[in-house]
């Protein structure tokens, strides 16, 4: 963005000695970063749908619903504030300087990518959590993996559910993902999955 308003605005580049419309190399510039840009949303976009294949197995797991609606609902709101932000700011920077096409095909393209994975996994009730027995699986925006091996103790504050491993690792689940009706099952199911002489499950809130 900074880029694009000393080159679009021609502003003077004082440690350069020169204006951001004559800046060498700006449109090598705007190119790398606009890699940059798809490929971190690209990164993403695969891990996304990776999950949520993964998830859609539901044969698979011993334990597989779909998220609360709470959850659900702020995916959805979370999905499309990313997006059109993502959009407005693709715009912004090529109104700007046409030369920032290519950062701005990034954005859009990871805009477009939230949106379609947004109608997919609400039409397809695909954003679920699920129990393995490796693993807890949650796939809904981001996929959230929650291995058991080395797990010594689960327990539950606030909205989170944490889990801490041998050599002080702690990892957390947000247990507003599940639906109130549904955690009891959740949680026997996950300590049917685990020995409970080695692992501590306190399911009580602190």
């Amino acid at each position: 963005m900074g880029l694009t308003i000393f080159v679009g605005f021609d502003l003077p580049i004082e440690i350069l000695k020169v204006s951001g419309g004559h800046l060498p190399y700006r449109k090598e510039a705007f190119l790398a970063l606009g890699l940059i840009l798809f490929l971190i949303n690209l990164r993403r976009s695969i891990r996304k749908w990776m999950g949520i294949h993964l998830i859609m197995k539901v044969d698979k797991f011993s334990w597989n619903k779909e998220v609360s609606s709470e959850r659900k609902n702020r995916i959805v709101v979370y999905s499309l504030l990313e997006s059109f932000v993502m959009s407005v700011v693709a715009y912004g920077l090529y109104t700007i300087s046409e030369e920032a096409i290519f950062p701005a095909i990034g954005l859009v393209f990871g805009g477009l990518d939230g949106i379609i994975f947004l109608v997919y996994g609400i039409s397809r009730k695909a954003f679920r959590v699920g129990i393995t027995s490796k693993a807890v699986i949650l796939a809904d925006r981001e996929v959230n993996l929650i291995y058991f091996s080395g797990l010594r103790k689960i327990s539950i504050h606030q909205d989170s559910i944490f889990f801490d491993y041998i050599k002080g690792l702690q990892l957390n689940f947000p247990s507003n993902c599940i639906a109130e009706n549904e955690k009891d099952s959740f949680f026997e199911n996950l300590k049917s999955q685990l020995d409970t002489d080695r692992v501590f499950i306190t399911t009580r809130k602190d």
